[in-house]
């Protein structure tokens, strides 16, 4: 398993930051190797919203199959990846003093043979975590001064 972790600080409460974050389609604005989500359920929020997102990563495309585990307002979102990457991840919410949140996105995941499997992971790790410190900020682009500005 790969385990990436990247966070950031978002000009924003958890609150605020939440109403944006927790529209899960919007994701793709700010996820730069997310180029489109699909819902397969009837919820498009809360624990057990399935969905699909079409993820491209260099040359590499591929539909990211996912349902929501978790799910505590201004607090938690988490997620099971059950297609061809496979694994469990987490967005979550801090506050931080002056009204500001610390975003924390974690993932462990494993991925295909023919994506080098456990021994391209190291590597497959590198890269995702600088693909999403750059979706990182540019969600942090979506606040200022504690408000949504995107």
């Amino acid at each position: 398993m790969a385990a990436i972790t990247v966070e950031t600080e978002l000009d924003a409460p958890p609150e605020v930051v939440w109403t944006d974050v927790r529209v899960l389609s919007s994701h793709v604005e700010w996820m730069h190797d997310a180029e489109s989500i699909w819902f397969t359920s009837d919820s498009k929020e809360g624990v057990g919203t399935t969905f699909e997102c079409e993820t491209k990563v260099g040359p590499i495309q591929l539909t990211d199959v996912m349902e929501i585990t978790a799910w505590i307002d201004a607090e938690t979102i988490g997620v099971k990846h059950s297609g061809v990457v496979m694994g469990e991840g987490a967005f979550t919410l801090s506050p931080l003093a002056g009204g500001r949140t610390l975003f924390r996105w974690e993932e462990e995941l494993s991925f295909p043979w023919w994506l080098g499997g456990p021994v391209g992971e190291p590597i497959g790790s590198i890269v995702l975590k600088l693909i999403w410190k750059r979706n990182l900020q540019a969600l942090s682009k979506r606040f200022k001064n504690g408000e949504v500005v995107a």
